[in-house]
């Protein structure tokens, strides 16, 4: 049987995409990573732990992104705005002769005080009012499963980090390929005043290739990832 794909349009005031951060800077990606996608599905089953053979069987599945910024008046795309830039102070505050309190305070692997002890700085990146349309590729029933899922969340659904609400339904429908899903995300795009900026294509395609650790291999305490090739296109 043919694949079918299955349409998720992401939209918030802030989004945040990580795929190479670390503590103390949480960068975001210009688009939705394969790992954040496949983390947001497993929020909607309610699925923890490694989920080592879910992953595996959504690895090489097709996904592609289209991203739509605000146009004005004349239909015109607007400027993009910049990364929001959120200062954060983590582990300010904690009594480290509470036992309680003590666990919230930055320690090394070890278990030991971080150098320098006490609270930590830490800079976080978001996305500002931008939506993506995904479409991810299965089978009619795994997606149909995805999308009640995605209906009936069993924790918070959230674009990369919990303070990243979306403001619209996220599941789109289950089409017959990419072409109708994404033919349904540019009518909810215009009914927005929202207008394509550039997609995103895995593979090698005309245009920019970039090489991304966003394949997850395994979830939990211990994530593994793989590498992935994307193309980025323009509208043009």
């Amino acid at each position: 049987m043919t694949d079918r794909y299955l349409l998720l349009w992401l939209e918030a005031p802030l989004q945040s995409w990580g795929h190479d951060s670390r503590f103390g800077r949480r960068d975001s990606l210009d688009f939705p990573t394969k790992s954040g996608v496949l983390g947001l599905l497993c929020c909607a089953r309610g699925a923890s732990g490694e989920q080592t053979e879910w992953l595996h069987h959504w690895a090489e599945r097709d996904l592609q992104v289209r991203a739509y910024v605000r146009q004005d008046r004349q239909g015109l795309p607007l400027q993009r705005l910049p990364l929001l830039r959120d200062f954060n102070m983590v582990g300010s505050g904690y009594d480290d002769q509470d036992p309680w309190a003590s666990m919230l305070i930055p320690k090394t692997s070890t278990g030991k005080k971080a150098v320098g002890g006490g609270a930590k700085m830490t800079y976080r990146y978001y996305i500002q009012d931008m939506a993506y349309a995904v479409a991810l590729q299965g089978s009619q029933d795994e997606l149909e499963t995805l999308a009640n899922a995605l209906a009936n969340p069993v924790w918070d659904l959230y674009l990369g980090r919990k303070t990243c609400v979306p403001t619209e339904f996220i599941v789109q429908g289950v089409h017959s390929d990419e072409k109708t899903a994404f033919a349904v995300a540019d009518e909810l795009a215009v009914s927005k005043g929202r207008i394509l900026s550039f997609r995103v294509l895995q593979g090698e395609h005309k245009g920019e290739v970039l090489t991304l650790n966003d394949v997850p291999l395994q979830f939990g305490e211990r994530k593994k990832y793989r590498d992935r090739r994307v193309t980025i296109q323009g509208t043009e």
